[in-house]
């Protein structure tokens, strides 16, 4: 079978497993897409016990049954490392609820009430045995003695209304030795006079007294309570009472534990989200393949129609590897999308070449070259793009990671769509003699404008190398002094704190807003317009009860108050993200020129490293002049940054390479500026494409999409150029430098290869 047939065949096997993947399954969406709660939690070392992966898959069967207590539809909660636990509450919208549940280590005890009052002091007869003064829960003190019963002696709670009292009471059954010592102690406290303080039960909760009720009078001294079961009744209300039969039936936690993250997301929200993405994907779509058609024809509608089928094979690659799809992750999906036709536009340039040089008007034989000498470019541009991605996926955390596999996907997703799927479409046409004859339909027998333009013009930009490299260094130092003069507007996921987004029914203004804010205690935060009535609030040291607090102040000026997102993010936690950012991008630049030196030399991986910091350098300064947040989804902005960057350099030095070794005694500088000229027509067309994309993703998007679109719209106009202005620059400087000779002249090939072109790769 030849090799086009085989590819024909896997691009059916292919398009028709996606098919059936998005008729039959579903998509998993996060909870930033559907609504609901997640709070992770860390536990930590206790007296008795150590916090490390034993413990903590301990900590998460307790937490697994206070969860649901809590009555959420499809709950999830899985560990995350040795010591985090990641709870996810599809539809819960008040995290109050979930942390006080959560976050409570349960340590349940019942005590002898010694008396009234304060512990005895000098003077007074010495104090029992573990003696020790606490508050009842009518805010009184009491004295109580050691604990006769602990938790582990609990088999179950259960919450229920007396309607005769008219009040809510707990129902607690006991188990194994848990039953005789509740006896011997009720039956102890029974022998004091009615009425007395050493005639109550006190029964704590996490060093607070929850009830302290008195022994029933026909209770008998030294007989207790039997029968397995009681009652604790209190001042109750539904909620509390319910609450607390969760925490004592689901048991104590062997480890304490600390909410160090934690996320809310209005249903709403999430549908707007994916409404907008969903939009800007047709538009971009749309908006790219006109443009594809109008440059390359007839070849460009076949591209987009494979353009189509990566988004079709992109998210049914979702759906079998059973991915959850976050927000910044459908940025990931939509960006992909302009990143696709990248693998099109070098095939289509080459064979443009080709139809004029070698291939001598054979369209067939131009076509299949095309996809030949495009093949390592595209391989390389890809694996870079992959590196970046997967150190995000690594080192991110929170929905963020899910830009990471939605970039992976898509980028293997789209090297499919064009080198099986186009090419099957394109090799089939190419092949028709009707189309043969009409050539100029399909958009490879000219050059096109911008070459033909090119090649007439003929600059030599590397001439004035010193030039580009200087304003380089001066774009770097106003990046700089950004940074240093007006400081990086860090979210909270590197600083720690809380935002809160609220959506008011009356248009509130911001300084209205932080004038409420500062009156309930929060004279710091900062208080923002978000879209086009939304407020937002954001501070370092916001409990649950503080929000709460702040809700209702901006009612009173706002009219009804809907809680759109809440983020929380402890300190110690948005201290490791924001180192593990900072490594995270270390290390991809390292990856990428380590990548470079072995596809390459060292001089092209150090020259297009050195571009690249440039690059992120660049947004970063823009960022800190304009006061926008640097938060996780810049840093996935930054990383993909990264890759588009690279790709850009690895297509110039690709063909650097080539031309260099057809023509090793030729000026290296003279060669450079060949290749780049050469490339100028892929890097434009390319550009625009992916910008197509972004521009619709920054419109329609939204303000939780703006910032990233616009980070990576600047990042990819800045990246374009320094592959041209910077990183050709300098690696025409290093190679001057280094002692490293040209690459030795590559041997003609004989007659029988030079028919084969085209069929000589499988893909």
């Amino acid at each position: 079978m030849r090799a086009r047939q085989i590819r024909a065949l896997i691009s059916l096997l292919v398009l028709a497993g996606s098919l059936f993947a998005v008729f039959t399954m579903d998509a998993k969406l996060g909870l930033d897409l559907k609504g609901g709660t997640q709070v992770v939690l860390e536990t930590k070392d206790s007296d008795e016990v150590k916090a490390n992966r034993e413990s903590t898959d301990k900590a998460l069967e307790v937490l697994r049954r206070r969860v649901d207590a809590l009555g959420v539809a499809e709950p999830s909660i899985a560990r995350s490392g040795d010591r985090r636990i990641i709870v996810e509450l599809p539809g819960l919208q008040e995290p109050a609820e979930a942390a006080k549940v959560l976050g409570r280590t349960a340590q349940l005890t019942f005590h002898p009430v010694l008396g009234d009052g304060p512990a005895a002091g000098p003077g007074a007869d010495k104090p029992a045995e573990g003696e020790r003064e606490l508050v009842d829960e009518d805010g009184l003190p009491i004295r109580i003695g050691k604990a006769a019963l602990t938790g582990s002696g609990v088999g179950g709670a259960d919450a229920g209304y007396d309607l005769t009292m008219g009040g809510w009471y707990v129902t607690v059954d006991f188990r194994g030795s848990g039953e005789g010592e509740w006896k011997k102690l009720t039956g102890t406290a029974a022998c004091n006079p009615v009425g007395d303080p050493t005639r109550r039960i006190a029964i704590v909760l996490d060093q607070e007294v929850i009830s302290s009720p008195q022994v029933d009078p026909s209770v008998g001294c030294d007989v207790g309570i039997g029968g397995g079961s009681t009652q604790i009744t209190g001042s109750f209300t539904e909620d509390g009472a319910k609450d607390l039969s969760a925490l004592i039936s689901g048991g104590a936690l062997p480890v304490p534990v600390e909410i160090i993250e934690q996320r809310t997301v209005g249903p709403t929200l999430g549908q707007a989200a994916i409404d907008a993405s969903r939009n800007a994907a047709i538009i971009g779509i749309i908006l790219t393949g006109l443009f594809i058609v109008l440059v390359y024809r007839f070849f460009g509608f076949l591209a987009t129609i494979a353009l189509a089928s990566y988004a079709l094979i992109s998210f049914a690659a979702l759906l079998v590897l059973g991915a959850t799809l976050t927000l910044p992750g459908l940025a990931g999906f939509v960006l992909a999308i302009g990143m696709a036709i990248d693998a099109n536009v070098l095939v289509f340039e080459r064979a443009r070449e080709e139809y004029e040089g070698p291939a001598r008007k054979n369209l067939r034989t131009a076509m299949n070259t095309g996809y030949n000498k495009a093949w390592t470019a595209i391989i390389d541009s890809n694996v870079t793009t992959l590196l970046a991605a997967g150190l995000l996926f690594y080192f991110a955390s929170g929905p963020v990671r899910g830009f990471g596999v939605t970039l992976s996907i898509g980028v293997i997703a789209s090297m499919v769509s064009a080198l099986i799927v186009a090419r099957s479409l394109t090799e089939l046409a190419a092949n028709r003699p009707a189309l043969r004859r009409r050539a100029a339909v399909t958009g490879i027998a000219s050059t096109g404008r911008v070459r033909d333009w090119i090649v007439k013009k003929n600059p030599d930009l590397m001439a004035r190398r010193t030039l580009w490299l200087s304003i380089s260094a001066v774009l770097v130092v106003v990046a700089i002094a950004g940074i240093v003069v007006r400081g990086l507007n860090l979210g909270i996921e590197f600083t720690g704190g809380r935002l809160v987004e609220y959506s008011t029914s009356t248009p509130l203004d911001p300084e209205v807003a932080r004038e409420k804010v500062s009156g309930v205690g929060f004279p710091r935060a900062i208080v923002q317009s978000s879209g086009e009535d939304d407020i937002t609030v954001r501070a370092s040291d916001v409990s649950n009860e503080d929000e709460l607090k702040i809700r209702e102040a901006l009612s009173e000026v706002g009219g009804e108050v809907t809680k759109l997102r809440d983020e929380l993010i402890g300190p110690s936690l948005g201290k490791e993200l924001r180192n593990k950012a900072i490594i995270a991008l270390v290390i991809a630049l390292l990856a990428q020129m380590i990548y470079l030196g072995i596809r390459f030399r060292w001089t092209f991986g150090a020259a297009a490293v050195a571009a690249m910091f440039h690059d992120v350098l660049l947004v970063t300064g823009a960022f800190a002049w304009f006061g926008r947040p640097v938060d996780g989804v810049f840093l996935a902005a930054a990383l993909t940054i990264v890759g588009l960057s690279v790709n850009d350099s690895v297509v110039v030095f690709d063909r650097v390479r080539e031309m260099w070794a057809d023509n090793p005694k030729m000026p290296f500088a003279r060669i450079c500026n060949l290749a780049t000229l050469q490339t100028v027509p892929r890097t434009v067309n390319t550009g625009l494409g992916a910008m197509f994309i972004l521009a619709a993703l920054a419109v329609l998007g939204g303000d939780s999409l703006m910032d990233f679109a616009i980070a990576l719209l600047l990042g990819l106009i800045v990246g374009t150029l320094s592959s041209v202005f910077t990183a050709t620059p300098l690696a025409i400087l290093l190679q001057a430098r280094s002692n490293t000779p040209p690459p030795e002249p590559r041997k003609p090939r004989d007659k029988r290869e030079r028919e084969r072109t085209g069929d000589g790769a499988v893909i």
